[in-house]
């Protein structure tokens, strides 16, 4: 099953298949989205973003016929509840169906449900229920571009929990494999802001925003006289006037540093917690020259690049250079890929 990640900009996709203990990277390309097809998150043109998986599909030859996709943190209401320990599955959604009013304000035919289990909760006799819901218009866009590109959608996740779910393969190299630490990981994408924070590696906050590096795209356009294409080809590649990193490029690296400096100062204000032991930075913006050190000089916590793909064997046909360098923007793809292993 491949991974599809689905962001404003790209498609990106990625296959894992694992040889002994380590996970072996099959497949993985990336491919630009038309502008407006996706808009801060929501597909606008399900015909326009099943033909980039199809590009993408090809560009990556996987043979994989399934696919792992997701929705949007902003799009998903989750919510842990309490329910009797004794009851079995099917018990447990006629349970939440009858009380899903009081945690969803839509009808319920216009929704998709699902739970899990987490584990005890205080209460003896009780287990703590995660609940998850989304509008169907949010799940059916997807599934109807995976159709359209020829692929069968067989899971629709959340980015927090597949983020969740590819830190861990982090966490594991950690020292003492991150055992009480309190993680902060930015996704700094194209248009949109995701921060989460995990506990044990477990997320017990996320909040989205509107930044990304779609600002320093249409400064660089607006300076120097591009259309929004060429601006964005010329911040991959470069050849941009002298004046570009002092006046531009410097100016947007405080700015992220300053949006993730606000965004934990807005997290301790409103839990109770007050720190954080490490900041971990994904996103196509987390290779910016200087922006780790940048962010670790503003928030005084230590700061890294995240990348899943540590210790992974990659098929040869793979440029190993791309892929590391779209490691950290490749998190959600990664954690959607890994559901090919759930038992």
């Amino acid at each position: 099953m491949v991974g599809l990640d689905i962001s404003s900009t790209a498609v990106k996709l990625l296959e894992l298949s694992r040889k002994g203990a380590r996970y072996h990277i099959e497949s993985y390309a990336v491919e630009p989205l038309p502008v407006g097809a996706v808009v801060e998150k929501t597909i606008a043109d399900s015909a326009a973003v099943g033909d980039t998986i199809r590009r993408a599909v090809q560009r990556s030859k996987t043979r994989a016929k399934r696919a792992a996709v997701a929705v949007g943190g902003s799009a998903v209401i989750t919510k842990v509840i309490p329910l009797a320990a004794d009851l079995s599955d099917d018990e447990m959604a006629s349970q939440i169906e009858l009380d899903a009013h009081q945690y969803i304000p839509y009808p319920l035919e216009e929704v998709n449900l699902d739970f899990q289990v987490l584990g005890p909760a205080h209460e003896k006799g009780m287990v703590d229920v995660l609940l998850a819901a989304s509008r169907s218009e949010n799940v059916d866009m997807r599934v109807a571009a995976v159709e359209l590109a020829g692929l069968t959608p067989a899971i629709v996740d959340v980015e927090a929990y597949a983020t969740e779910t590819a830190l861990d393969l982090i966490i594991e190299q950690m020292p003492g494999k991150g055992a009480g630490k309190t993680l902060a990981v930015f996704d700094v994408g194209a248009t949109m802001t995701s921060f989460n924070v995990l506990i044990d590696r477990k997320i017990v906050y996320t909040r989205e925003q509107l930044f990304g590096g779609k600002q320093l795209t249409e400064t660089i356009q607006n300076r120097y006289g591009m259309s929004y294409e060429e601006a964005g080809k010329a911040k991959r590649l470069g050849g941009l006037p002298a004046d570009y990193t002092g006046e531009v490029l410097e100016p947007f690296k405080e700015s992220v540093a300053q949006q993730i400096s606000r965004s934990l100062q807005f997290f301790f204000s409103s839990t109770n917690y007050n720190h954080v032991d490490h900041i971990l930075l994904a996103g196509g913006n987390a290779l910016i020259p200087g922006i780790t050190e940048l962010v670790q000089a503003k928030t005084d916590t230590p700061a890294s690049i995240a990348n899943p793909f540590v210790g992974m064997s990659v098929a040869e046909r793979i440029n190993k250079q791309a892929i590391t360098g779209d490691a950290p923007a490749l998190m959600i793809a990664c954690g959607l890929a890994l559901r090919s292993f759930d038992a």
